[in-house]
């Protein structure tokens, strides 16, 4: 597992491997067979990752979808992909680097693949504008989801977004036009549509890439019509109430799979995606390759219906 940054949840953990080291370096330099002691303490920190890791509050789930390790769309293409071609342009404006597509090839099969990219550091969140999508973001993705569709090419979308762009040049260009849409042109490919929530899923800048035959989430992924920080300043004027907020908002993966807004959660490594980015690769490939075996048995009207379907079981009502 990688060295990562610490979340305040996992502090314990870290306590009890530094007092595990510090025996062992008590029994090296003292010649002294503690191994015992060590075992103890394995078995202890082993049981303390699962008690907090197996049920973990909505907040800290947040934590660890925010996490600055966590894997990105090109993390995950660079683990599944044998080989990979990025287009780039939406053939009108510009090339936004907030998304990223292409051709991959998973196991010999060629996918469209589309995606959120977020950087890692300063100079690449500035690059992908901290994963926040221009319209032109969109339209670049509706192009490639057009010429899959041409091809017959089935399409993999990964979603993993604060929200598209707010910002005044977006909003000139029909940032809320291009949104919009992907939502109808989407609903009506032809190829089987696959879409995996792998971070933070917001608002329409999310949905964007989210209307599918079939939507996943990872087990830490988080999807919501706003984030906990603006849900709290609209509700209460106060964005320090974003813990109260999320909780309030069910925007977890076994909520959302709850009310059907997801089909499945897809688990992750013990402690989020970011312990092990090439074991969680190889987990997200196989749900992978099962659901889009399933999907190309449909003909394309029964795909389009299949859509459909999907979307109209979203949620729960009474009826007096």
């Amino acid at each position: 597992m990688s060295q990562s940054k610490l979340l305040p949840f996992e502090q314990p953990l870290e306590q009890l491997r530094g007092k595990i080291e510090e025996v062992k370096r008590v029994s090296q330099a003292a010649d002294l067979d503690m191994s015992d002691e060590v075992a103890s303490l394995e078995q202890k920190l082993a049981q303390l990752e699962q008690s907090i890791y197996d049920d973990l509050p909505v907040w800290d789930r947040v934590q660890i979808a925010r996490h600055a390790e966590r894997p990105t769309t090109l993390d995950y293409i660079s683990h599944i992909c044998e080989e990979f071609i990025e287009l780039h342009g939406d053939r009108s404006y510009a090339d936004d680097a907030a998304i990223i597509g292409g051709i991959g090839t998973i196991d010999g099969v060629a996918y469209t693949i589309i995606g959120h990219q977020r950087g890692r550091n300063t100079k690449e969140n500035i690059k992908r504008n901290f994963g926040m999508p221009h319209p032109e973001g969109y339209r670049k993705a509706l192009r490639l989801m057009k010429q899959a569709e041409k091809f017959n090419r089935p399409i993999l979308c990964l979603i993993d977004t604060k929200g598209a762009y707010p910002g005044k040049a977006a909003e000139e260009r029909g940032q809320s036009e291009a949104i919009a849409r992907n939502l109808v042109e989407m609903a009506g490919l032809t190829v089987p549509v696959v879409s995996i929530v792998i971070g933070e899923g917001g608002s329409g800048g999310a949905l964007a890439l989210g209307v599918a035959n079939v939507v996943y989430m990872l087990e830490n992924a988080t999807y919501s019509v706003i984030s906990p920080e603006g849900a709290a300043s609209i509700l209460w004027k106060d964005a320090s109430l974003a813990q109260k907020a999320a909780e309030a908002m069910q925007i977890t993966a076994p909520h959302l799979l709850k009310l059907a807004v997801i089909d499945e959660i897809i688990p992750e490594v013990l402690g989020g995606a970011h312990k092990d980015m090439t074991q969680q690769a190889t987990i997200l490939k196989g749900y992978v390759t099962d659901v889009f075996a399933t999907l190309q048995q449909l003909s394309p009207d029964e795909l389009v219906t299949h859509r459909y379907e999907k979307f109209k079981k979203i949620g729960h009502f009474l009826e007096e």
